[in-house]
């Protein structure tokens, strides 16, 4: 749901508090939990509320410490943030941006600074700045470099960077990238396309929030460093051993050349880190002009429906038949798919007779005889396609297919395929991919070659298959092998310019063929597509799902999240399929969850869990997706929870009235630089310990229906079925083994009345309870007095008194109105006991627990054909 944002827009003003004592509320909590919670220093919720008002609101009435910061109040999701700041940006410039500070940064002293931190020394001279105003309403800047000779590959030190956290995105492989932490120089890997770096001044905790403006040496700071695509010249950044941070630019042709560089890397900082990070990619944005943010983008209807995909049940042995099974096999168990992906294995291929292992090439845009009907042959693919539509009620049928058609591209000379003007090319990979990854030196496609459509005429090769699939009732595709491309635009303009030519003709041909937008990108990680990104929304997040290797699925989890910070930004990260039936099932699905991506599995017919998937779709295939991409919490995002055997992975996500949080335990396995493969280490075997709070949901205050909200809320727990209630100033421990994980409904706990607190969970046995929740009212009753309720009430703030107040009144203190969607068991809290329930105005049973304010009722069954929702009504 999108919501207008009013042109003039209402400012709060929040007011960093100091002297703040313990809420009394922690001792509560912690007579009920084996370990004590542990007082944090109390901050008031940060970021922008989901509530709109017609006046300002006054400040919360502490003692100050310093000058009030405004934050911008607005709407609905994410989506309305970043659309709020652009209309912001251009109406008043950049100085009154909503929600960051944008420092000062500049090369002073050979010294690259940020608000008068350090981030860089030793900048050589011929290491250049550019005001990134002159692109947009922006105060970062752009880097560049100037040499002395024109060359297609520079490599220039930016400045020895040292005393700072960061976390890279990087390519491991040609195809996909992963995370590296580290707090030097010398650690940031090769192919790194994205470098996040926060200053060690100060402790984290205290300086959490963008509320903070102590304007002292304390305050934290985030850099975010972009190495983009100037002129015909693609930019990574590497590290080398003197622990300097450096510059790689390269054409990849030896003919397209240059020696001055002046928009190379863009720079950009402030005091909230997911912040920054989407105002530097919406300066780059304005800058580049070749891309569209996520938001900005239609999403294709599968992301909010159960799917199955065909590769690792069949791989490329998938048949008709085989299709059809895996439908009738999830179908018949109560799990209906609405979309598949036919994957890898229905094209017509063929490979050089003369080659022992050829390397398969596309010999026709036509489906394979194992696609086509006995009966009628030429019905073609368009028979599964109305079987799965007409007897499994599907959606959606997406296929797969290569950014060059297949593997091997597409056969040159073959009948039928003569006008696509198709030559064999060899791939030129670059010497950062090859250092990670150097298999490449004996790789199929190294040795043999690609048959590679000619530039010119990619949408026709492109728009006369898809508009043949478009026929047969084929919905959207998988376009995978993208990176292919960089490699091979030696004589043809270099990487940069091939790759713009053929995504501006598969951009063409999606838009003409399959009008739901219905694209996924696949090995794609690298900035030259995603920087011309106008229209593919979901994108694959990591390397695959691999369900025979033990060691891979913490390395999943891990990567698909820190991933989602960068890639999150431009497309919606898809977390790949998993299997339903298999040791790290809930592992794997517990996170799709969280990921805010489609959630598909790739089981093979007859080899399913049903209860894990129940967990994730409802009767009609639908799923209760989150609204924004799934990202590490703030305070993982520099450590390493795959390698340094101390650190939980927390992920966070938002649902329209909930947060989610899931916590896994990632240690013990991690790729190998050395072996080039995921390996296991050695590790803590025992359990890790972490600490969560409500605030690690990052903008759980959006979803705060109280512009005065103190930042409590209620924690459940999806496996262990526990409730808590934590303070905005407290932290609760968990403990979690390797491949052990857990996910928790975050709410913000409305008080009603004194004493009288409510907070909605939604669908507790799901792993993503609150994405039920599409509506949420609270109706406070007029003239209650206190003195007609039951005595215990303990003053303000205390909402788990150890006598809860009974409402004994003859009139209701308040009626909680929701709508939800889905069946099963729905769960709220509340502090005190209601005195009715009701389902489309019906009285329900309810059952009700003192101790902890959980409050359960069963919804049987769907809501009613004519409706999207149950209307759930709670009195107190």
């Amino acid at each position: 749901m999108s919501v207008g944002r009013p042109k003039s827009p209402i400012m709060f003003q929040f007011i960093s508090i100091s002297g703040h004592h313990s809420n009394p509320i922690i001792a509560t909590i912690n007579s009920r939990i084996k370990t004590p919670i542990i007082p944090t220093s109390f901050s008031p919720p940060r970021t922008h509320f989901s509530y709109s008002f017609t006046k300002s609101i006054n400040p919360f009435r502490f003692s100050v410490s310093s000058p009030p910061i405004s934050v911008l109040a607005h709407r609905g999701s994410e989506v309305e943030f970043e659309k709020g700041v652009e209309e912001e940006e251009e109406e008043k410039g950049v100085e009154d941006a909503a929600m960051t500070i944008t420092p000062a940064i500049r090369i002073s002293d050979r010294k690259l600074v940020v608000k008068n931190k350090t981030i860089l020394t030793n900048v050589p001279d011929n290491v250049i700045t550019t005001s990134g105003a002159a692109s947009g309403p922006s105060e970062g800047v752009f880097l560049g470099a100037e040499f002395d000779h024109d060359s297609s590959r520079h490599v220039v030190p930016l400045g020895k960077l040292q005393d700072v956290r960061f976390l890279s995105c990087f390519r491991f492989k040609l195809w996909w990238m992963a995370q590296k932490m580290g707090d030097k120089g010398s650690q940031i890997p090769m192919e790194t396309q994205f470098l996040l770096v926060e200053t060690k001044d100060g402790s984290h905790l205290e300086s959490n929030n963008i509320n903070n403006n102590n304007n002292n040496d304390n305050n934290i700071l985030y850099a975010v460093f972009l190495p983009l695509i100037e002129g015909s010249f693609r930019a990574v950044l590497q590290g080398n051993p003197e622990d300097e941070l450096e510059l790689c630019l390269e054409s990849g042709d030896k003919d397209t050349v240059s020696s001055a560089f002046n928009q190379a890397v863009y720079i950009h900082a402030g005091c909230d880190p997911f912040v920054v990070i989407t105002e530097a990619i919406r300066a780059v944005k304005l800058h580049l002009k070749t891309f569209r943010q996520r938001h900005e983008k239609k999403l294709p209807g599968i992301v909010d429906y159960f799917g199955w995909c065909t590769w690792d049940a069949f791989y490329q042995e998938v048949t008709q038949e085989g299709v059809e099974a895996g439908l009738e096999s999830l179908t018949t168990g109560g799990i209906p798919p609405k979309f598949i992906i036919i994957d890898d294995g229905w094209q017509s291929v063929g490979g050089d007779p003369e080659v022992e292992k050829p390397l398969m090439r596309l010999t026709g845009i036509k489906e394979n005889e194992k696609f086509q009907k006995n009966e009628d042959p030429t019905v073609g693919i368009k028979n599964i396609v109305n079987i799965a539509k007409e007897k499994y009620g599907l959606n959606y049928v997406y296929v797969w297919h290569a950014i060059t058609g297949y593997w091997g591209g597409v056969q040159p000379g073959v009948k039928g395929m003569e006008e696509y003007g198709s030559v064999v090319k060899y791939p030129d990979i670059t010497k950062g991919v090859m250092e990670n990854e150097p298999t490449w030196k004996t790789d199929a496609i190294a040795v043999q070659g690609l048959g590679l459509v000619n530039p010119k005429s990619a949408y026709k090769f492109y728009n006369e298959m898809h508009s043949y699939l478009a026929s047969a009732g084929v919905d959207g595709l998988k376009v995978d092998v993208q990176c292919i491309l960089e490699t091979l635009g030696g004589g043809l303009g270099g990487r940069v310019e091939l790759t713009k030519q053929y995504h501006q003709a598969l951009d063409a041909s999606v838009a003409r063929n399959f009008p739901d937008n219905g694209c996924i990108a696949c090995m794609s990680h690298n900035t030259d597509a995603l920087y011309c990104s106008k229209q593919t929304a979901v994108v694959r997040a990591s390397d695959d799902f691999y369900p025979r290797d033990p060691a891979s699925h913490t390395i999943h989890i891990a990567c698909v999240a820190y991933n989602s910070v960068f890639l999150g930004e431009i497309m919606l990260p898809d977390w790949d399929m998993f299997h339903s039936l298999h040791p790290a099932a809930e592992y794997h699905a517990s996170a799709r969850a969280l990921s805010g991506g489609p959630v598909y599995v790739s089981d093979a017919p007859g080899k399913h869990n049903f209860d894990v998937l129940r967990k994730l779709v409802l009767p009609d295939g639908s799923i209760l997706r989150a609204r924004l991409p799934g990202r590490p919490t703030k305070d993982s995002l520099f450590t390493d929870p795959s390698r340094d055997g101390v650190s939980l992975l927390k992920i966070w996500n938002m649902n329209k009235y909930t947060g989610v949080l899931g916590v896994y335990n990632c240690q013990g396995a991690a790729w190998s630089s050395v072996e080039r493969k995921n390996t296991f280490h050695k590790t803590n075997s025992g359990a890790i310990t972490g600490y969560i709070r409500g605030r690690d949901v990052h903008f759980i205050s959006e979803a705060a229906l109280d512009p005065n909200w103190c930042g409590d809320c209620v924690l459940y727990s999806h496996g262990s079925a526990e409730l808590v209630v934590l303070p905005y100033n407290a932290a609760m421990p968990v403990s979690f083994k390797i491949l052990e994980h857990e996910t928790y409904t975050v709410t913000p706990i409305k008080v009603l009345a004194p004493g009288f607190s409510f907070a909605p969970l939604g669908l507790i046995d799901m792993y993503n309870a609150g994405g039920a929740i599409e509506g949420l009212k609270y109706e406070v009753k007029a003239g209650v007095e206190l003195s007609e309720l039951e005595a215990g009430y303990q003053g303000e703030g205390n909402l788990v008194a150890e006598d809860r107040i009974e409402n004994l009144s003859t009139e209701a203190v308040a009626v909680v109105s929701m709508e939800v969607k889905g069946c099963g068991r729905f769960g709220v809290y509340s502090s005190v006991k209601p005195r009715k329930c009701s389902v489309g105005g019906d009285m329900v049973d309810f059952v009700y627990d003192s101790e902890s304010g959980l409050l359960t009722l069963n919804l049987d069954a769907m809501p009613p054909a004519d409706q999207k929702v149950h209307i759930i009504e709670v009195e107190v």
